[in-house]
């Protein structure tokens, strides 16, 4: 059985501390996603301890989790059930948290037609920046109450509070799985792409790289296989999408700059230097460019998108700068849940 813990007296204790001596707090995991972000100067505050599946009922489907508890563990006691976090995010790493899942909010192939990391978080526990340990929202979808707030955790970076529990919604797994690689050139893909999301098509998975377009579809069989008589191509290899999730494909080991330009999925191919792999169905690109921040983020927010630098120390504002009215909001939601500023300062913008 997977060991079990509850740890939030002391890491209740550390941000009471924190708060008394006016000590920034550098709160993680396993570090695994640390290179995302602006570095942070304080004391560690490491939530591994605090770990286990505190409730989980196959029927209902919704598991509630330590912060501490390693992604693998959650995906084994998932996939014992039969059952699976459909927005798929990506460890990144061996010892990957749930707490560092929903901090970073990243999600994988399967995002576009599922959801993202936020849209399964149903209810939290929190310690805010004054130190209290709080719960918001539920264990079911009808249960609204403080359900914003929950969801606010997700992809903040752990500035806004020590992410402790969360509750999310899971899925069964397909019934079907199949994987197709089919020759083309970008824009014919592009084009594909627009065309099949107006259709009762079952993709669950959508990239292009190396002059071919990769599919995944699920569903049921007969819509499954259906779908691969039309579209033809070649089997995919199945370990395909995981070492897309996790960067394990050639193309991440290109040693240039990687960026994630998120676009609207229909955006033609972008006139960068470098290389690019196109993923979520035209919606995310991966850059591997040597180009000045300056210069991507310029492409991208002509067309609608914006772009955040994956390698550390590439740039000092690895995040799309925030324009002027949205920053003044995201510094008043810090002031009013870390009033004392002690949860990552500036790991997100160097105002906040």
């Amino acid at each position: 059985m997977a060991f079990s813990y509850d740890a939030s007296g002391e890491l209740i204790a550390q941000v009471n501390q924190a708060i008394a001596d006016r000590t920034p707090l550098n709160i993680q995991g396993s570090g695994s996603k640390a290179f995302l972000g602006r570095p942070v100067e304080g004391r560690v505050l490491d939530t591994r301890a605090h770990r286990g599946i505190v409730t989980y009922d196959p029927t209902e489907l919704v598991i509630t989790v330590r912060a501490g508890t390693s992604l693998l563990e959650l995906d084994r006691a998932l996939d014992e059930a039969g059952q699976m976090l459909p927005c798929e995010p990506p460890r990144l790493g061996e010892g990957a948290t749930v707490g560092g899942m929903i901090c970073a909010g990243l999600s994988g192939p399967r995002r576009p037609w599922s959801g993202s990391v936020r849209d399964f978080v149903l209810g939290s526990r929190v310690i805010t920046g004054e130190g209290k340990h709080l719960r918001f929202g539920g264990e079911v979808m009808k249960n609204v109450a403080g359900y914003d707030l929950s969801r606010l955790m997700a992809a903040s970076f752990g500035c806004l509070g020590v992410l402790t529990e969360v509750s999310l919604k899971v899925l069964p797994k397909p019934r079907l799985t199949r994987n197709l690689r089919i020759e083309m050139d970008v824009q014919r893909a592009l084009q594909n792409l627009a065309e099949w999301g107006q259709q009762p098509v079952p993709i669950s998975a959508a990239s292009y790289e190396s002059g071919a377009l990769h599919l995944r579809l699920e569903g049921g069989e007969g819509s499954v296989n259906a779908a691969c008589d039309r579209f033809g191509g070649d089997e995919l290899d199945v370990g395909y999408w995981d070492d897309l999730n996790e960067q394990r494909l050639a193309f991440f080991r290109d040693p240039r700059p990687l960026w994630r330009l998120s676009l609207p999925n229909a955006t033609p191919p972008l006139a960068l230097p470098g290389e690019q792999l196109i993923d979520w169905g035209g919606a995310q690109r991966w850059l591997k460019s040597d180009a000045d921040a300056s210069a991507i983020r310029a492409v991208a927010s002509e067309v609608g998108g914006s772009a955040t630098c994956f390698t550390a120390g590439a740039t000092d504002t690895p995040f799309q700068p925030l324009p002027a009215a949205l920053l003044r909001y995201h510094r008043q939601l810090k002031a009013a849940l870390d009033p004392h500023g002690i949860f990552n300062p500036g790991r997100m913008y160097a105002e906040v």
